[in-house]
């Protein structure tokens, strides 16, 4: 059914091909080995082999195509560890058709896709049981510029970079160099490690 819906949600865009599908994660596998597709949805929870398993394998291999994960709420450990693992992008199952559509492309591109409702779950299971760290985390964040420090809010609040180039009047291009500039100074590898460093510095 999740398939069939997302056959129904990606078929009609003129500049998305659905090369194909797979209904566990040996069976994706072989189908990406073959079809060589520039984006991988995965799910989290299949049979045979997980989407975890399946995401580290994948990304073990030369040239590996972008992945973005599809979850549920009650996987946020999950998401965790796929975010470790190093996937592109997580998003929720009922997620609107138009925002998927649109995060398969931002992820083809190269931009790392968090929807809002999975950053601050995912950043308050990482953060369970950690003191709030204000002193250190603010700290760490002086290295940053006004500039960047406001683009390191915005990317806490699980904005896209088109969303925080409309919200901060910049352009996509230099939130990019921004971020790249903040993923540098923080010592972070992605942005939810940047969005952790927000909170705990008291700044969300």
């Amino acid at each position: 059914m999740v398939r069939t819906g997302l056959r129904l949600i990606l078929g009609g865009e003129p500049d998305l091909e659905l090369a194909g599908e797979a209904e566990d994660g040996r069976q994706a596998m072989r189908v990406i080995a073959d079809l060589r597709p520039d984006v991988v949805l995965m799910d989290i929870r299949m049979p045979v082999q997980d989407g975890l398993a399946t995401v580290e394998l994948l990304l073990a291999r030369p040239d590996p195509p972008r992945i973005l994960v599809l979850t549920t709420f009650d996987a946020d450990d999950m998401v965790l560890r796929a975010l470790r693992l190093g996937a592109d992008g997580f998003l929720l199952k009922d997620t609107p058709p138009p925002k998927m559509i649109e995060a398969v492309r931002a992820v083809a591109r190269g931009e790392p896709v968090l929807s809002p409702d999975v950053a601050r779950r995912v950043i308050a299971a990482a953060t369970t049981g950690r003191g709030p760290g204000l002193p250190d985390a603010r700290q760490e964040l002086a290295r940053l510029t006004e500039r960047e420090c406001e683009v390191a809010v915005e990317v806490a609040r699980g904005g896209s970079n088109a969303e925080i180039a409309e919200r901060l009047h910049m352009s996509v291009a230099t939130v990019k160099a921004n971020i790249t500039r903040i993923f540098a100074k923080l010592g972070t590898e992605n942005r939810v490690q940047v969005a952790m460093k927000v909170r705990d510095a008291g700044l969300l």
